[in-house]
C-alpha cells in the first residue's frame, strides 16, 4: 500500500514471526489472526492458555514478597484483635477513592471500627498533612494507614508517630531513597522492594494487602472464634478494576487479570454505587475499560476535582439506594462542571503552548488555573504537541503544578530530584504523570531544569509520530464473531493495546456529525460492502474533509473494532484513528 496519512503519522506494520504465529495455530487449533496478534504482543507459546483465559488461582503472586507486607499484616492483626480503630487517609483521584472502599468495606464486613478520610484538593493538597492527620486521631484512630500516598509524608508521619500512632502505607508512587519513619511502608516501586509487582496501582496494592491480611486472620482462627463470615474477596475486583485502569497502570500480568475478573464482578451490578452510576450513566451493556475509563472514571474524579472530594469512596462503599442516588447524581453533575471549565481553559493553555512550541518540554503557568483540571489540560497539550508538559496554576506568591510525560521521560523522578535540590516544596508521581508545589520565583529554574534532563537523554522523538499497525482486513470482518475473537486478547488498554487495524479503498456513502465534535459515517468498499464509522473530535480536524459529503477520493482507514449494543441489537462499529490516501487517486 502506496500511502500518505493525512495527519501526517508514519503507518507501521508490527513485525511477528511467521513460523511462531503457525505453531501457535496448530498447537491450540485458534484463527491465524489471534495467533499473530498473540506472536505481536511476544506472549511465549506455554503462557498461551493462561493468556487467554487468565484467573485469579493461576496468575496471583504470593502478597507477603512485598517488602513490609508481614510487618504491615501483624500490625493490623493486633489492633483488629484489640478492637482499636482504624483510620484510613486515600486519596481524592479514582485509585484513591477505590482503594479506600477496598479497605472500608473490609473493615465494614467484618465489624470493625474504621473512619476515612479524603483531602479537599485545593484546602489539604495532596497527601497527609499534620492538620489532617490530626483530625483522623481525634476521631479516636489508634492506628492510619494511607493509600495511594504517604511516601513522601514525613512530617504527618512523624506527627503521628509522636502521638503513638502507628502508621501503614499502602502506595505505589516512585520513592526516594529516604523514606518516612512510618512503622511499615508497602511500596512495590521502593528502591529495595524486590517482588517485581511495581505496575500496581494503589487498589491493587491495597488487595494484594487484604489477601495476606484475610490469611492471617484465618490462621489464628478469628473468623470462627468471633462468628463473623470470612470475607470472598474475589467480590472486591471490580474496586481493584476500577483503579487499575483509571490510574492507567500497564494491563498486563496481574493487572490484566485483575481487570479481565473484576469487569465479571461489575457485570453481577452487587456494588450498589457502581450499579447506580452505570444505570445513571446507561451503561446497560457488557462492561469494559472504555466504559470504566471514559465514562464511570471521570465521573468518579470529578468529585476530587471540582466537587466534593469524598464523594467517590463514599458511592464505592455506600448500601444505601438514595444516597448512592444522590452521590452519583451530584458526581454527574460535578463532571459536568469539569468539561465546562475544560473547555474554557483549553484555548487559553494552547495559546500558551504555542507561544512556547520551541521548547522540548512544555512548562506553562498561570494565575488561578483551575488545580482540579489542569492535569487533564497538561495530558491534552502533551497528545496534541508530542511534548513533556507540565502546567501551574499560581496563586499568591506559590504555584500547584501537574505534569504528563512522554516515553522515554520519566517525569516523576524528576520532580523528586528537584524536591531534593530545594527548587520544588514538595511533589511526586510516576513515570507518565505527577503533581507537585513550587514558589512562583523557582518556576524559571524548574524549567530549565527539565529541559536540560530531557536534552541529556537525546531521545528519538520520531516513534510519537507513528501509527502501529497489526493487520489489514476486509470490510466483511466488521461482524460479531470476529470482534468476539479479538475480545479474547482483552482487556485492553495501557501494555495490552487493543488491535489496530486497515481497511483499505473505501469512499464515503454518508456522513454526519454527532455531539457536535464527532463524525459518524457510512463507508463502501470497491466491492459494495458498506461498514459504519465513527471518528471522534473528527470536526476541524485534518480528517473532517475525508467524511464529508463533498469528499469523493478513495481512501484508507486505521482503527479498532467497537461493539454497539442498544435494545438488544448489536452493532459492530470501526473507531478510525486516522485515514491515508493512495497516490493514485
Amino acid at each position: 500500500m502506496i500511502s500518505g496519512s493525512v495527519t501526517g503519522k508514519n503507518w507501521i506494520y508490527k513485525k511477528f514471526d511467521n513460523n511462531k504465529v503457525l505453531k501457535i495455530c496448530e498447537k491450540f487449533s485458534i484463527k491465524e489472526i489471534i495467533s499473530r496478534l498473540l506472536v505481536i504482543r511476544n506472549i511465549k507459546i506455554d503462557d498461551v492458555n493462561l493468556f487467554l483465559e487468565p484467573s485469579i488461582k493461576n496468575s496471583l503472586p504470593e502478597p507477603n514478597t512485598l517488602t513490609d507486607m508481614e510487618k504491615s499484616v501483624n500490625i493490623v492483626t493486633k489492633a483488629i484483635s484489640e478492637k482499636k480503630k482504624v483510620g484510613i487517609f486515600g486519596d481524592y483521584d479514582v485509585d484513591g477513592a477505590s482503594a479506600t472502599a477496598l479497605l472500608k468495606k473490609y473493615f465494614k464486613s467484618i465489624k470493625h471500627p474504621c473512619t476515612t478520610y479524603i483531602p479537599d484538593r485545593q484546602k489539604d493538597g495532596y497527601g497527609p498533612t499534620v492538620k489532617t492527620f490530626e483530625y483522623i486521631i481525634n476521631e479516636h484512630a489508634n492506628l492510619i494507614i494511607t493509600v495511594d500516598c504517604g511516601t513522601s509524608s514525613f512530617d504527618a508521619i512523624k506527627f503521628a508517630k509522636n502521638k503513638n500512632v502507628k502508621t501503614i502505607i499502602l502506595d505505589h508512587h516512585q520513592a526516594n531513597i529516604n523514606l518516612p519513619d512510618a512503622d511499615a511502608i508497602i511500596n512495590p516501586n521502593r528502591l529495595d522492594d524486590k517482588s517485581n509487582l511495581n505496575h500496581l496501582c494503589a487498589a491493587g496494592v491495597a488487595f494484594m494487602f487484604l489477601i495476606s491480611l484475610n490469611r492471617s486472620l484465618r490462621k489464628v482462627n478469628w473468623f470462627k472464634k468471633n462468628n463473623i463470615t470470612e470475607p470472598n474477596l474475589i467480590e472486591y475486583l471490580d474496586l481493584v478494576a476500577l483503579g487499575t485502569v483509571c490510574d492507567v497502570v500497564p494491563l498486563v500480568g496481574v493487572n490484566r487479570v485483575f481487570v479481565k475478573q473484576g469487569l465479571k464482578v461489575i457485570a453481577k451490578r452487587e456494588n450498589l454505587g457502581i450499579k447506580t452510576l452505570c444505570d445513571l450513566s446507561k451503561i446497560s451493556s457488557k462492561p469494559n475499560t472504555y466504559h470504566i475509563g471514559y465514562i464511570l472514571g471521570p465521573k468518579i474524579n470529578a468529585g476530587g476535582r471540582v466537587g466534593q472530594s469524598s464523594f467517590g469512596a463514599e458511592l464505592l462503599t455506600s448500601d444505601n439506594p438514595s444516597k448512592a442516588f444522590k452521590l452519583a447524581s451530584e458526581l454527574d453533575k460535578f463532571n459536568k462542571d469539569r468539561q465546562l471549565y475544560e473547555k474554557n481553559l483549553i484555548e487559553e493553555v494552547e495559546k500558551e503552548a504555542i507561544k512556547n512550541i520551541k521548547d522540548p518540554v512544555l512548562v506553562l503557568c498561570g494565575k488561578f488555573w483551575h488545580e482540579g483540571i489542569i492535569g487533564i489540560i497538561a495530558s491534552r497539550i502533551k497528545e496534541k504537541f508530542n511534548k513533556p508538559t507540565v502546567l501551574i496554576s499560581l496563586k499568591d506568591n506559590t504555584g500547584k503544578g501537574s505534569s504528563r510525560s512522554v516515553l522515554g521521560f520519566d517525569i516523576g523522578s524528576n520532580i523528586i530530584k528537584a524536591v531534593q535540590m530545594g527548587i520544588l516544596l514538595k511533589g511526586g508521581g510516576h513515570k507518565m504523570a505527577g503533581g507537585f508545589s513550587i514558589l512562583d520565583q523557582n518556576i524559571e529554574k524548574f524549567k530549565k531544569f527539565l529541559i536540560e534532563n530531557y536534552l541529556k537523554l537525546n531521545l528519538d522523538t520520531q516513534h510519537l509520530k507513528n501509527l502501529y499497525l497489526d493487520a489489514t482486513i476486509y470490510p466483511t470482518a466488521l461482524n460479531e464473531d470476529f470482534y468476539n475473537d479479538i475480545d479474547l486478547l482483552s482487556p485492553f488498554g495501557s501494555g495490552n493495546y487493543e488491535p489496530n487495524f486497515v481497511i483499505e479503498d473505501m469512499k464515503l456513502l454518508k456522513g454526519y456529525i454527532v455531539g457536535k465534535k464527532h463524525i459518524k459515517s457510512i463507508l463502501l468498499s470497491k466491492s459494495g460492502n458498506a461498514i459504519k464509522t465513527i471518528t471522534f473530535n473528527a470536526v476541524g480536524s485534518q480528517l473532517e474533509p475525508y467524511l464529508t459529503l463533498t469528499n469523493k477520493k478513495l481512501f484508507n482507514i486505521a482503527g479498532k473494532l467497537s461493539l454497539n449494543e442498544w435494545k438488544g441489537k448489536k452493532d459492530i462499529e470501526f473507531v478510525i484513528n486516522d485515514i491515508s490516501v493512495n497516490r493514485y487517486n
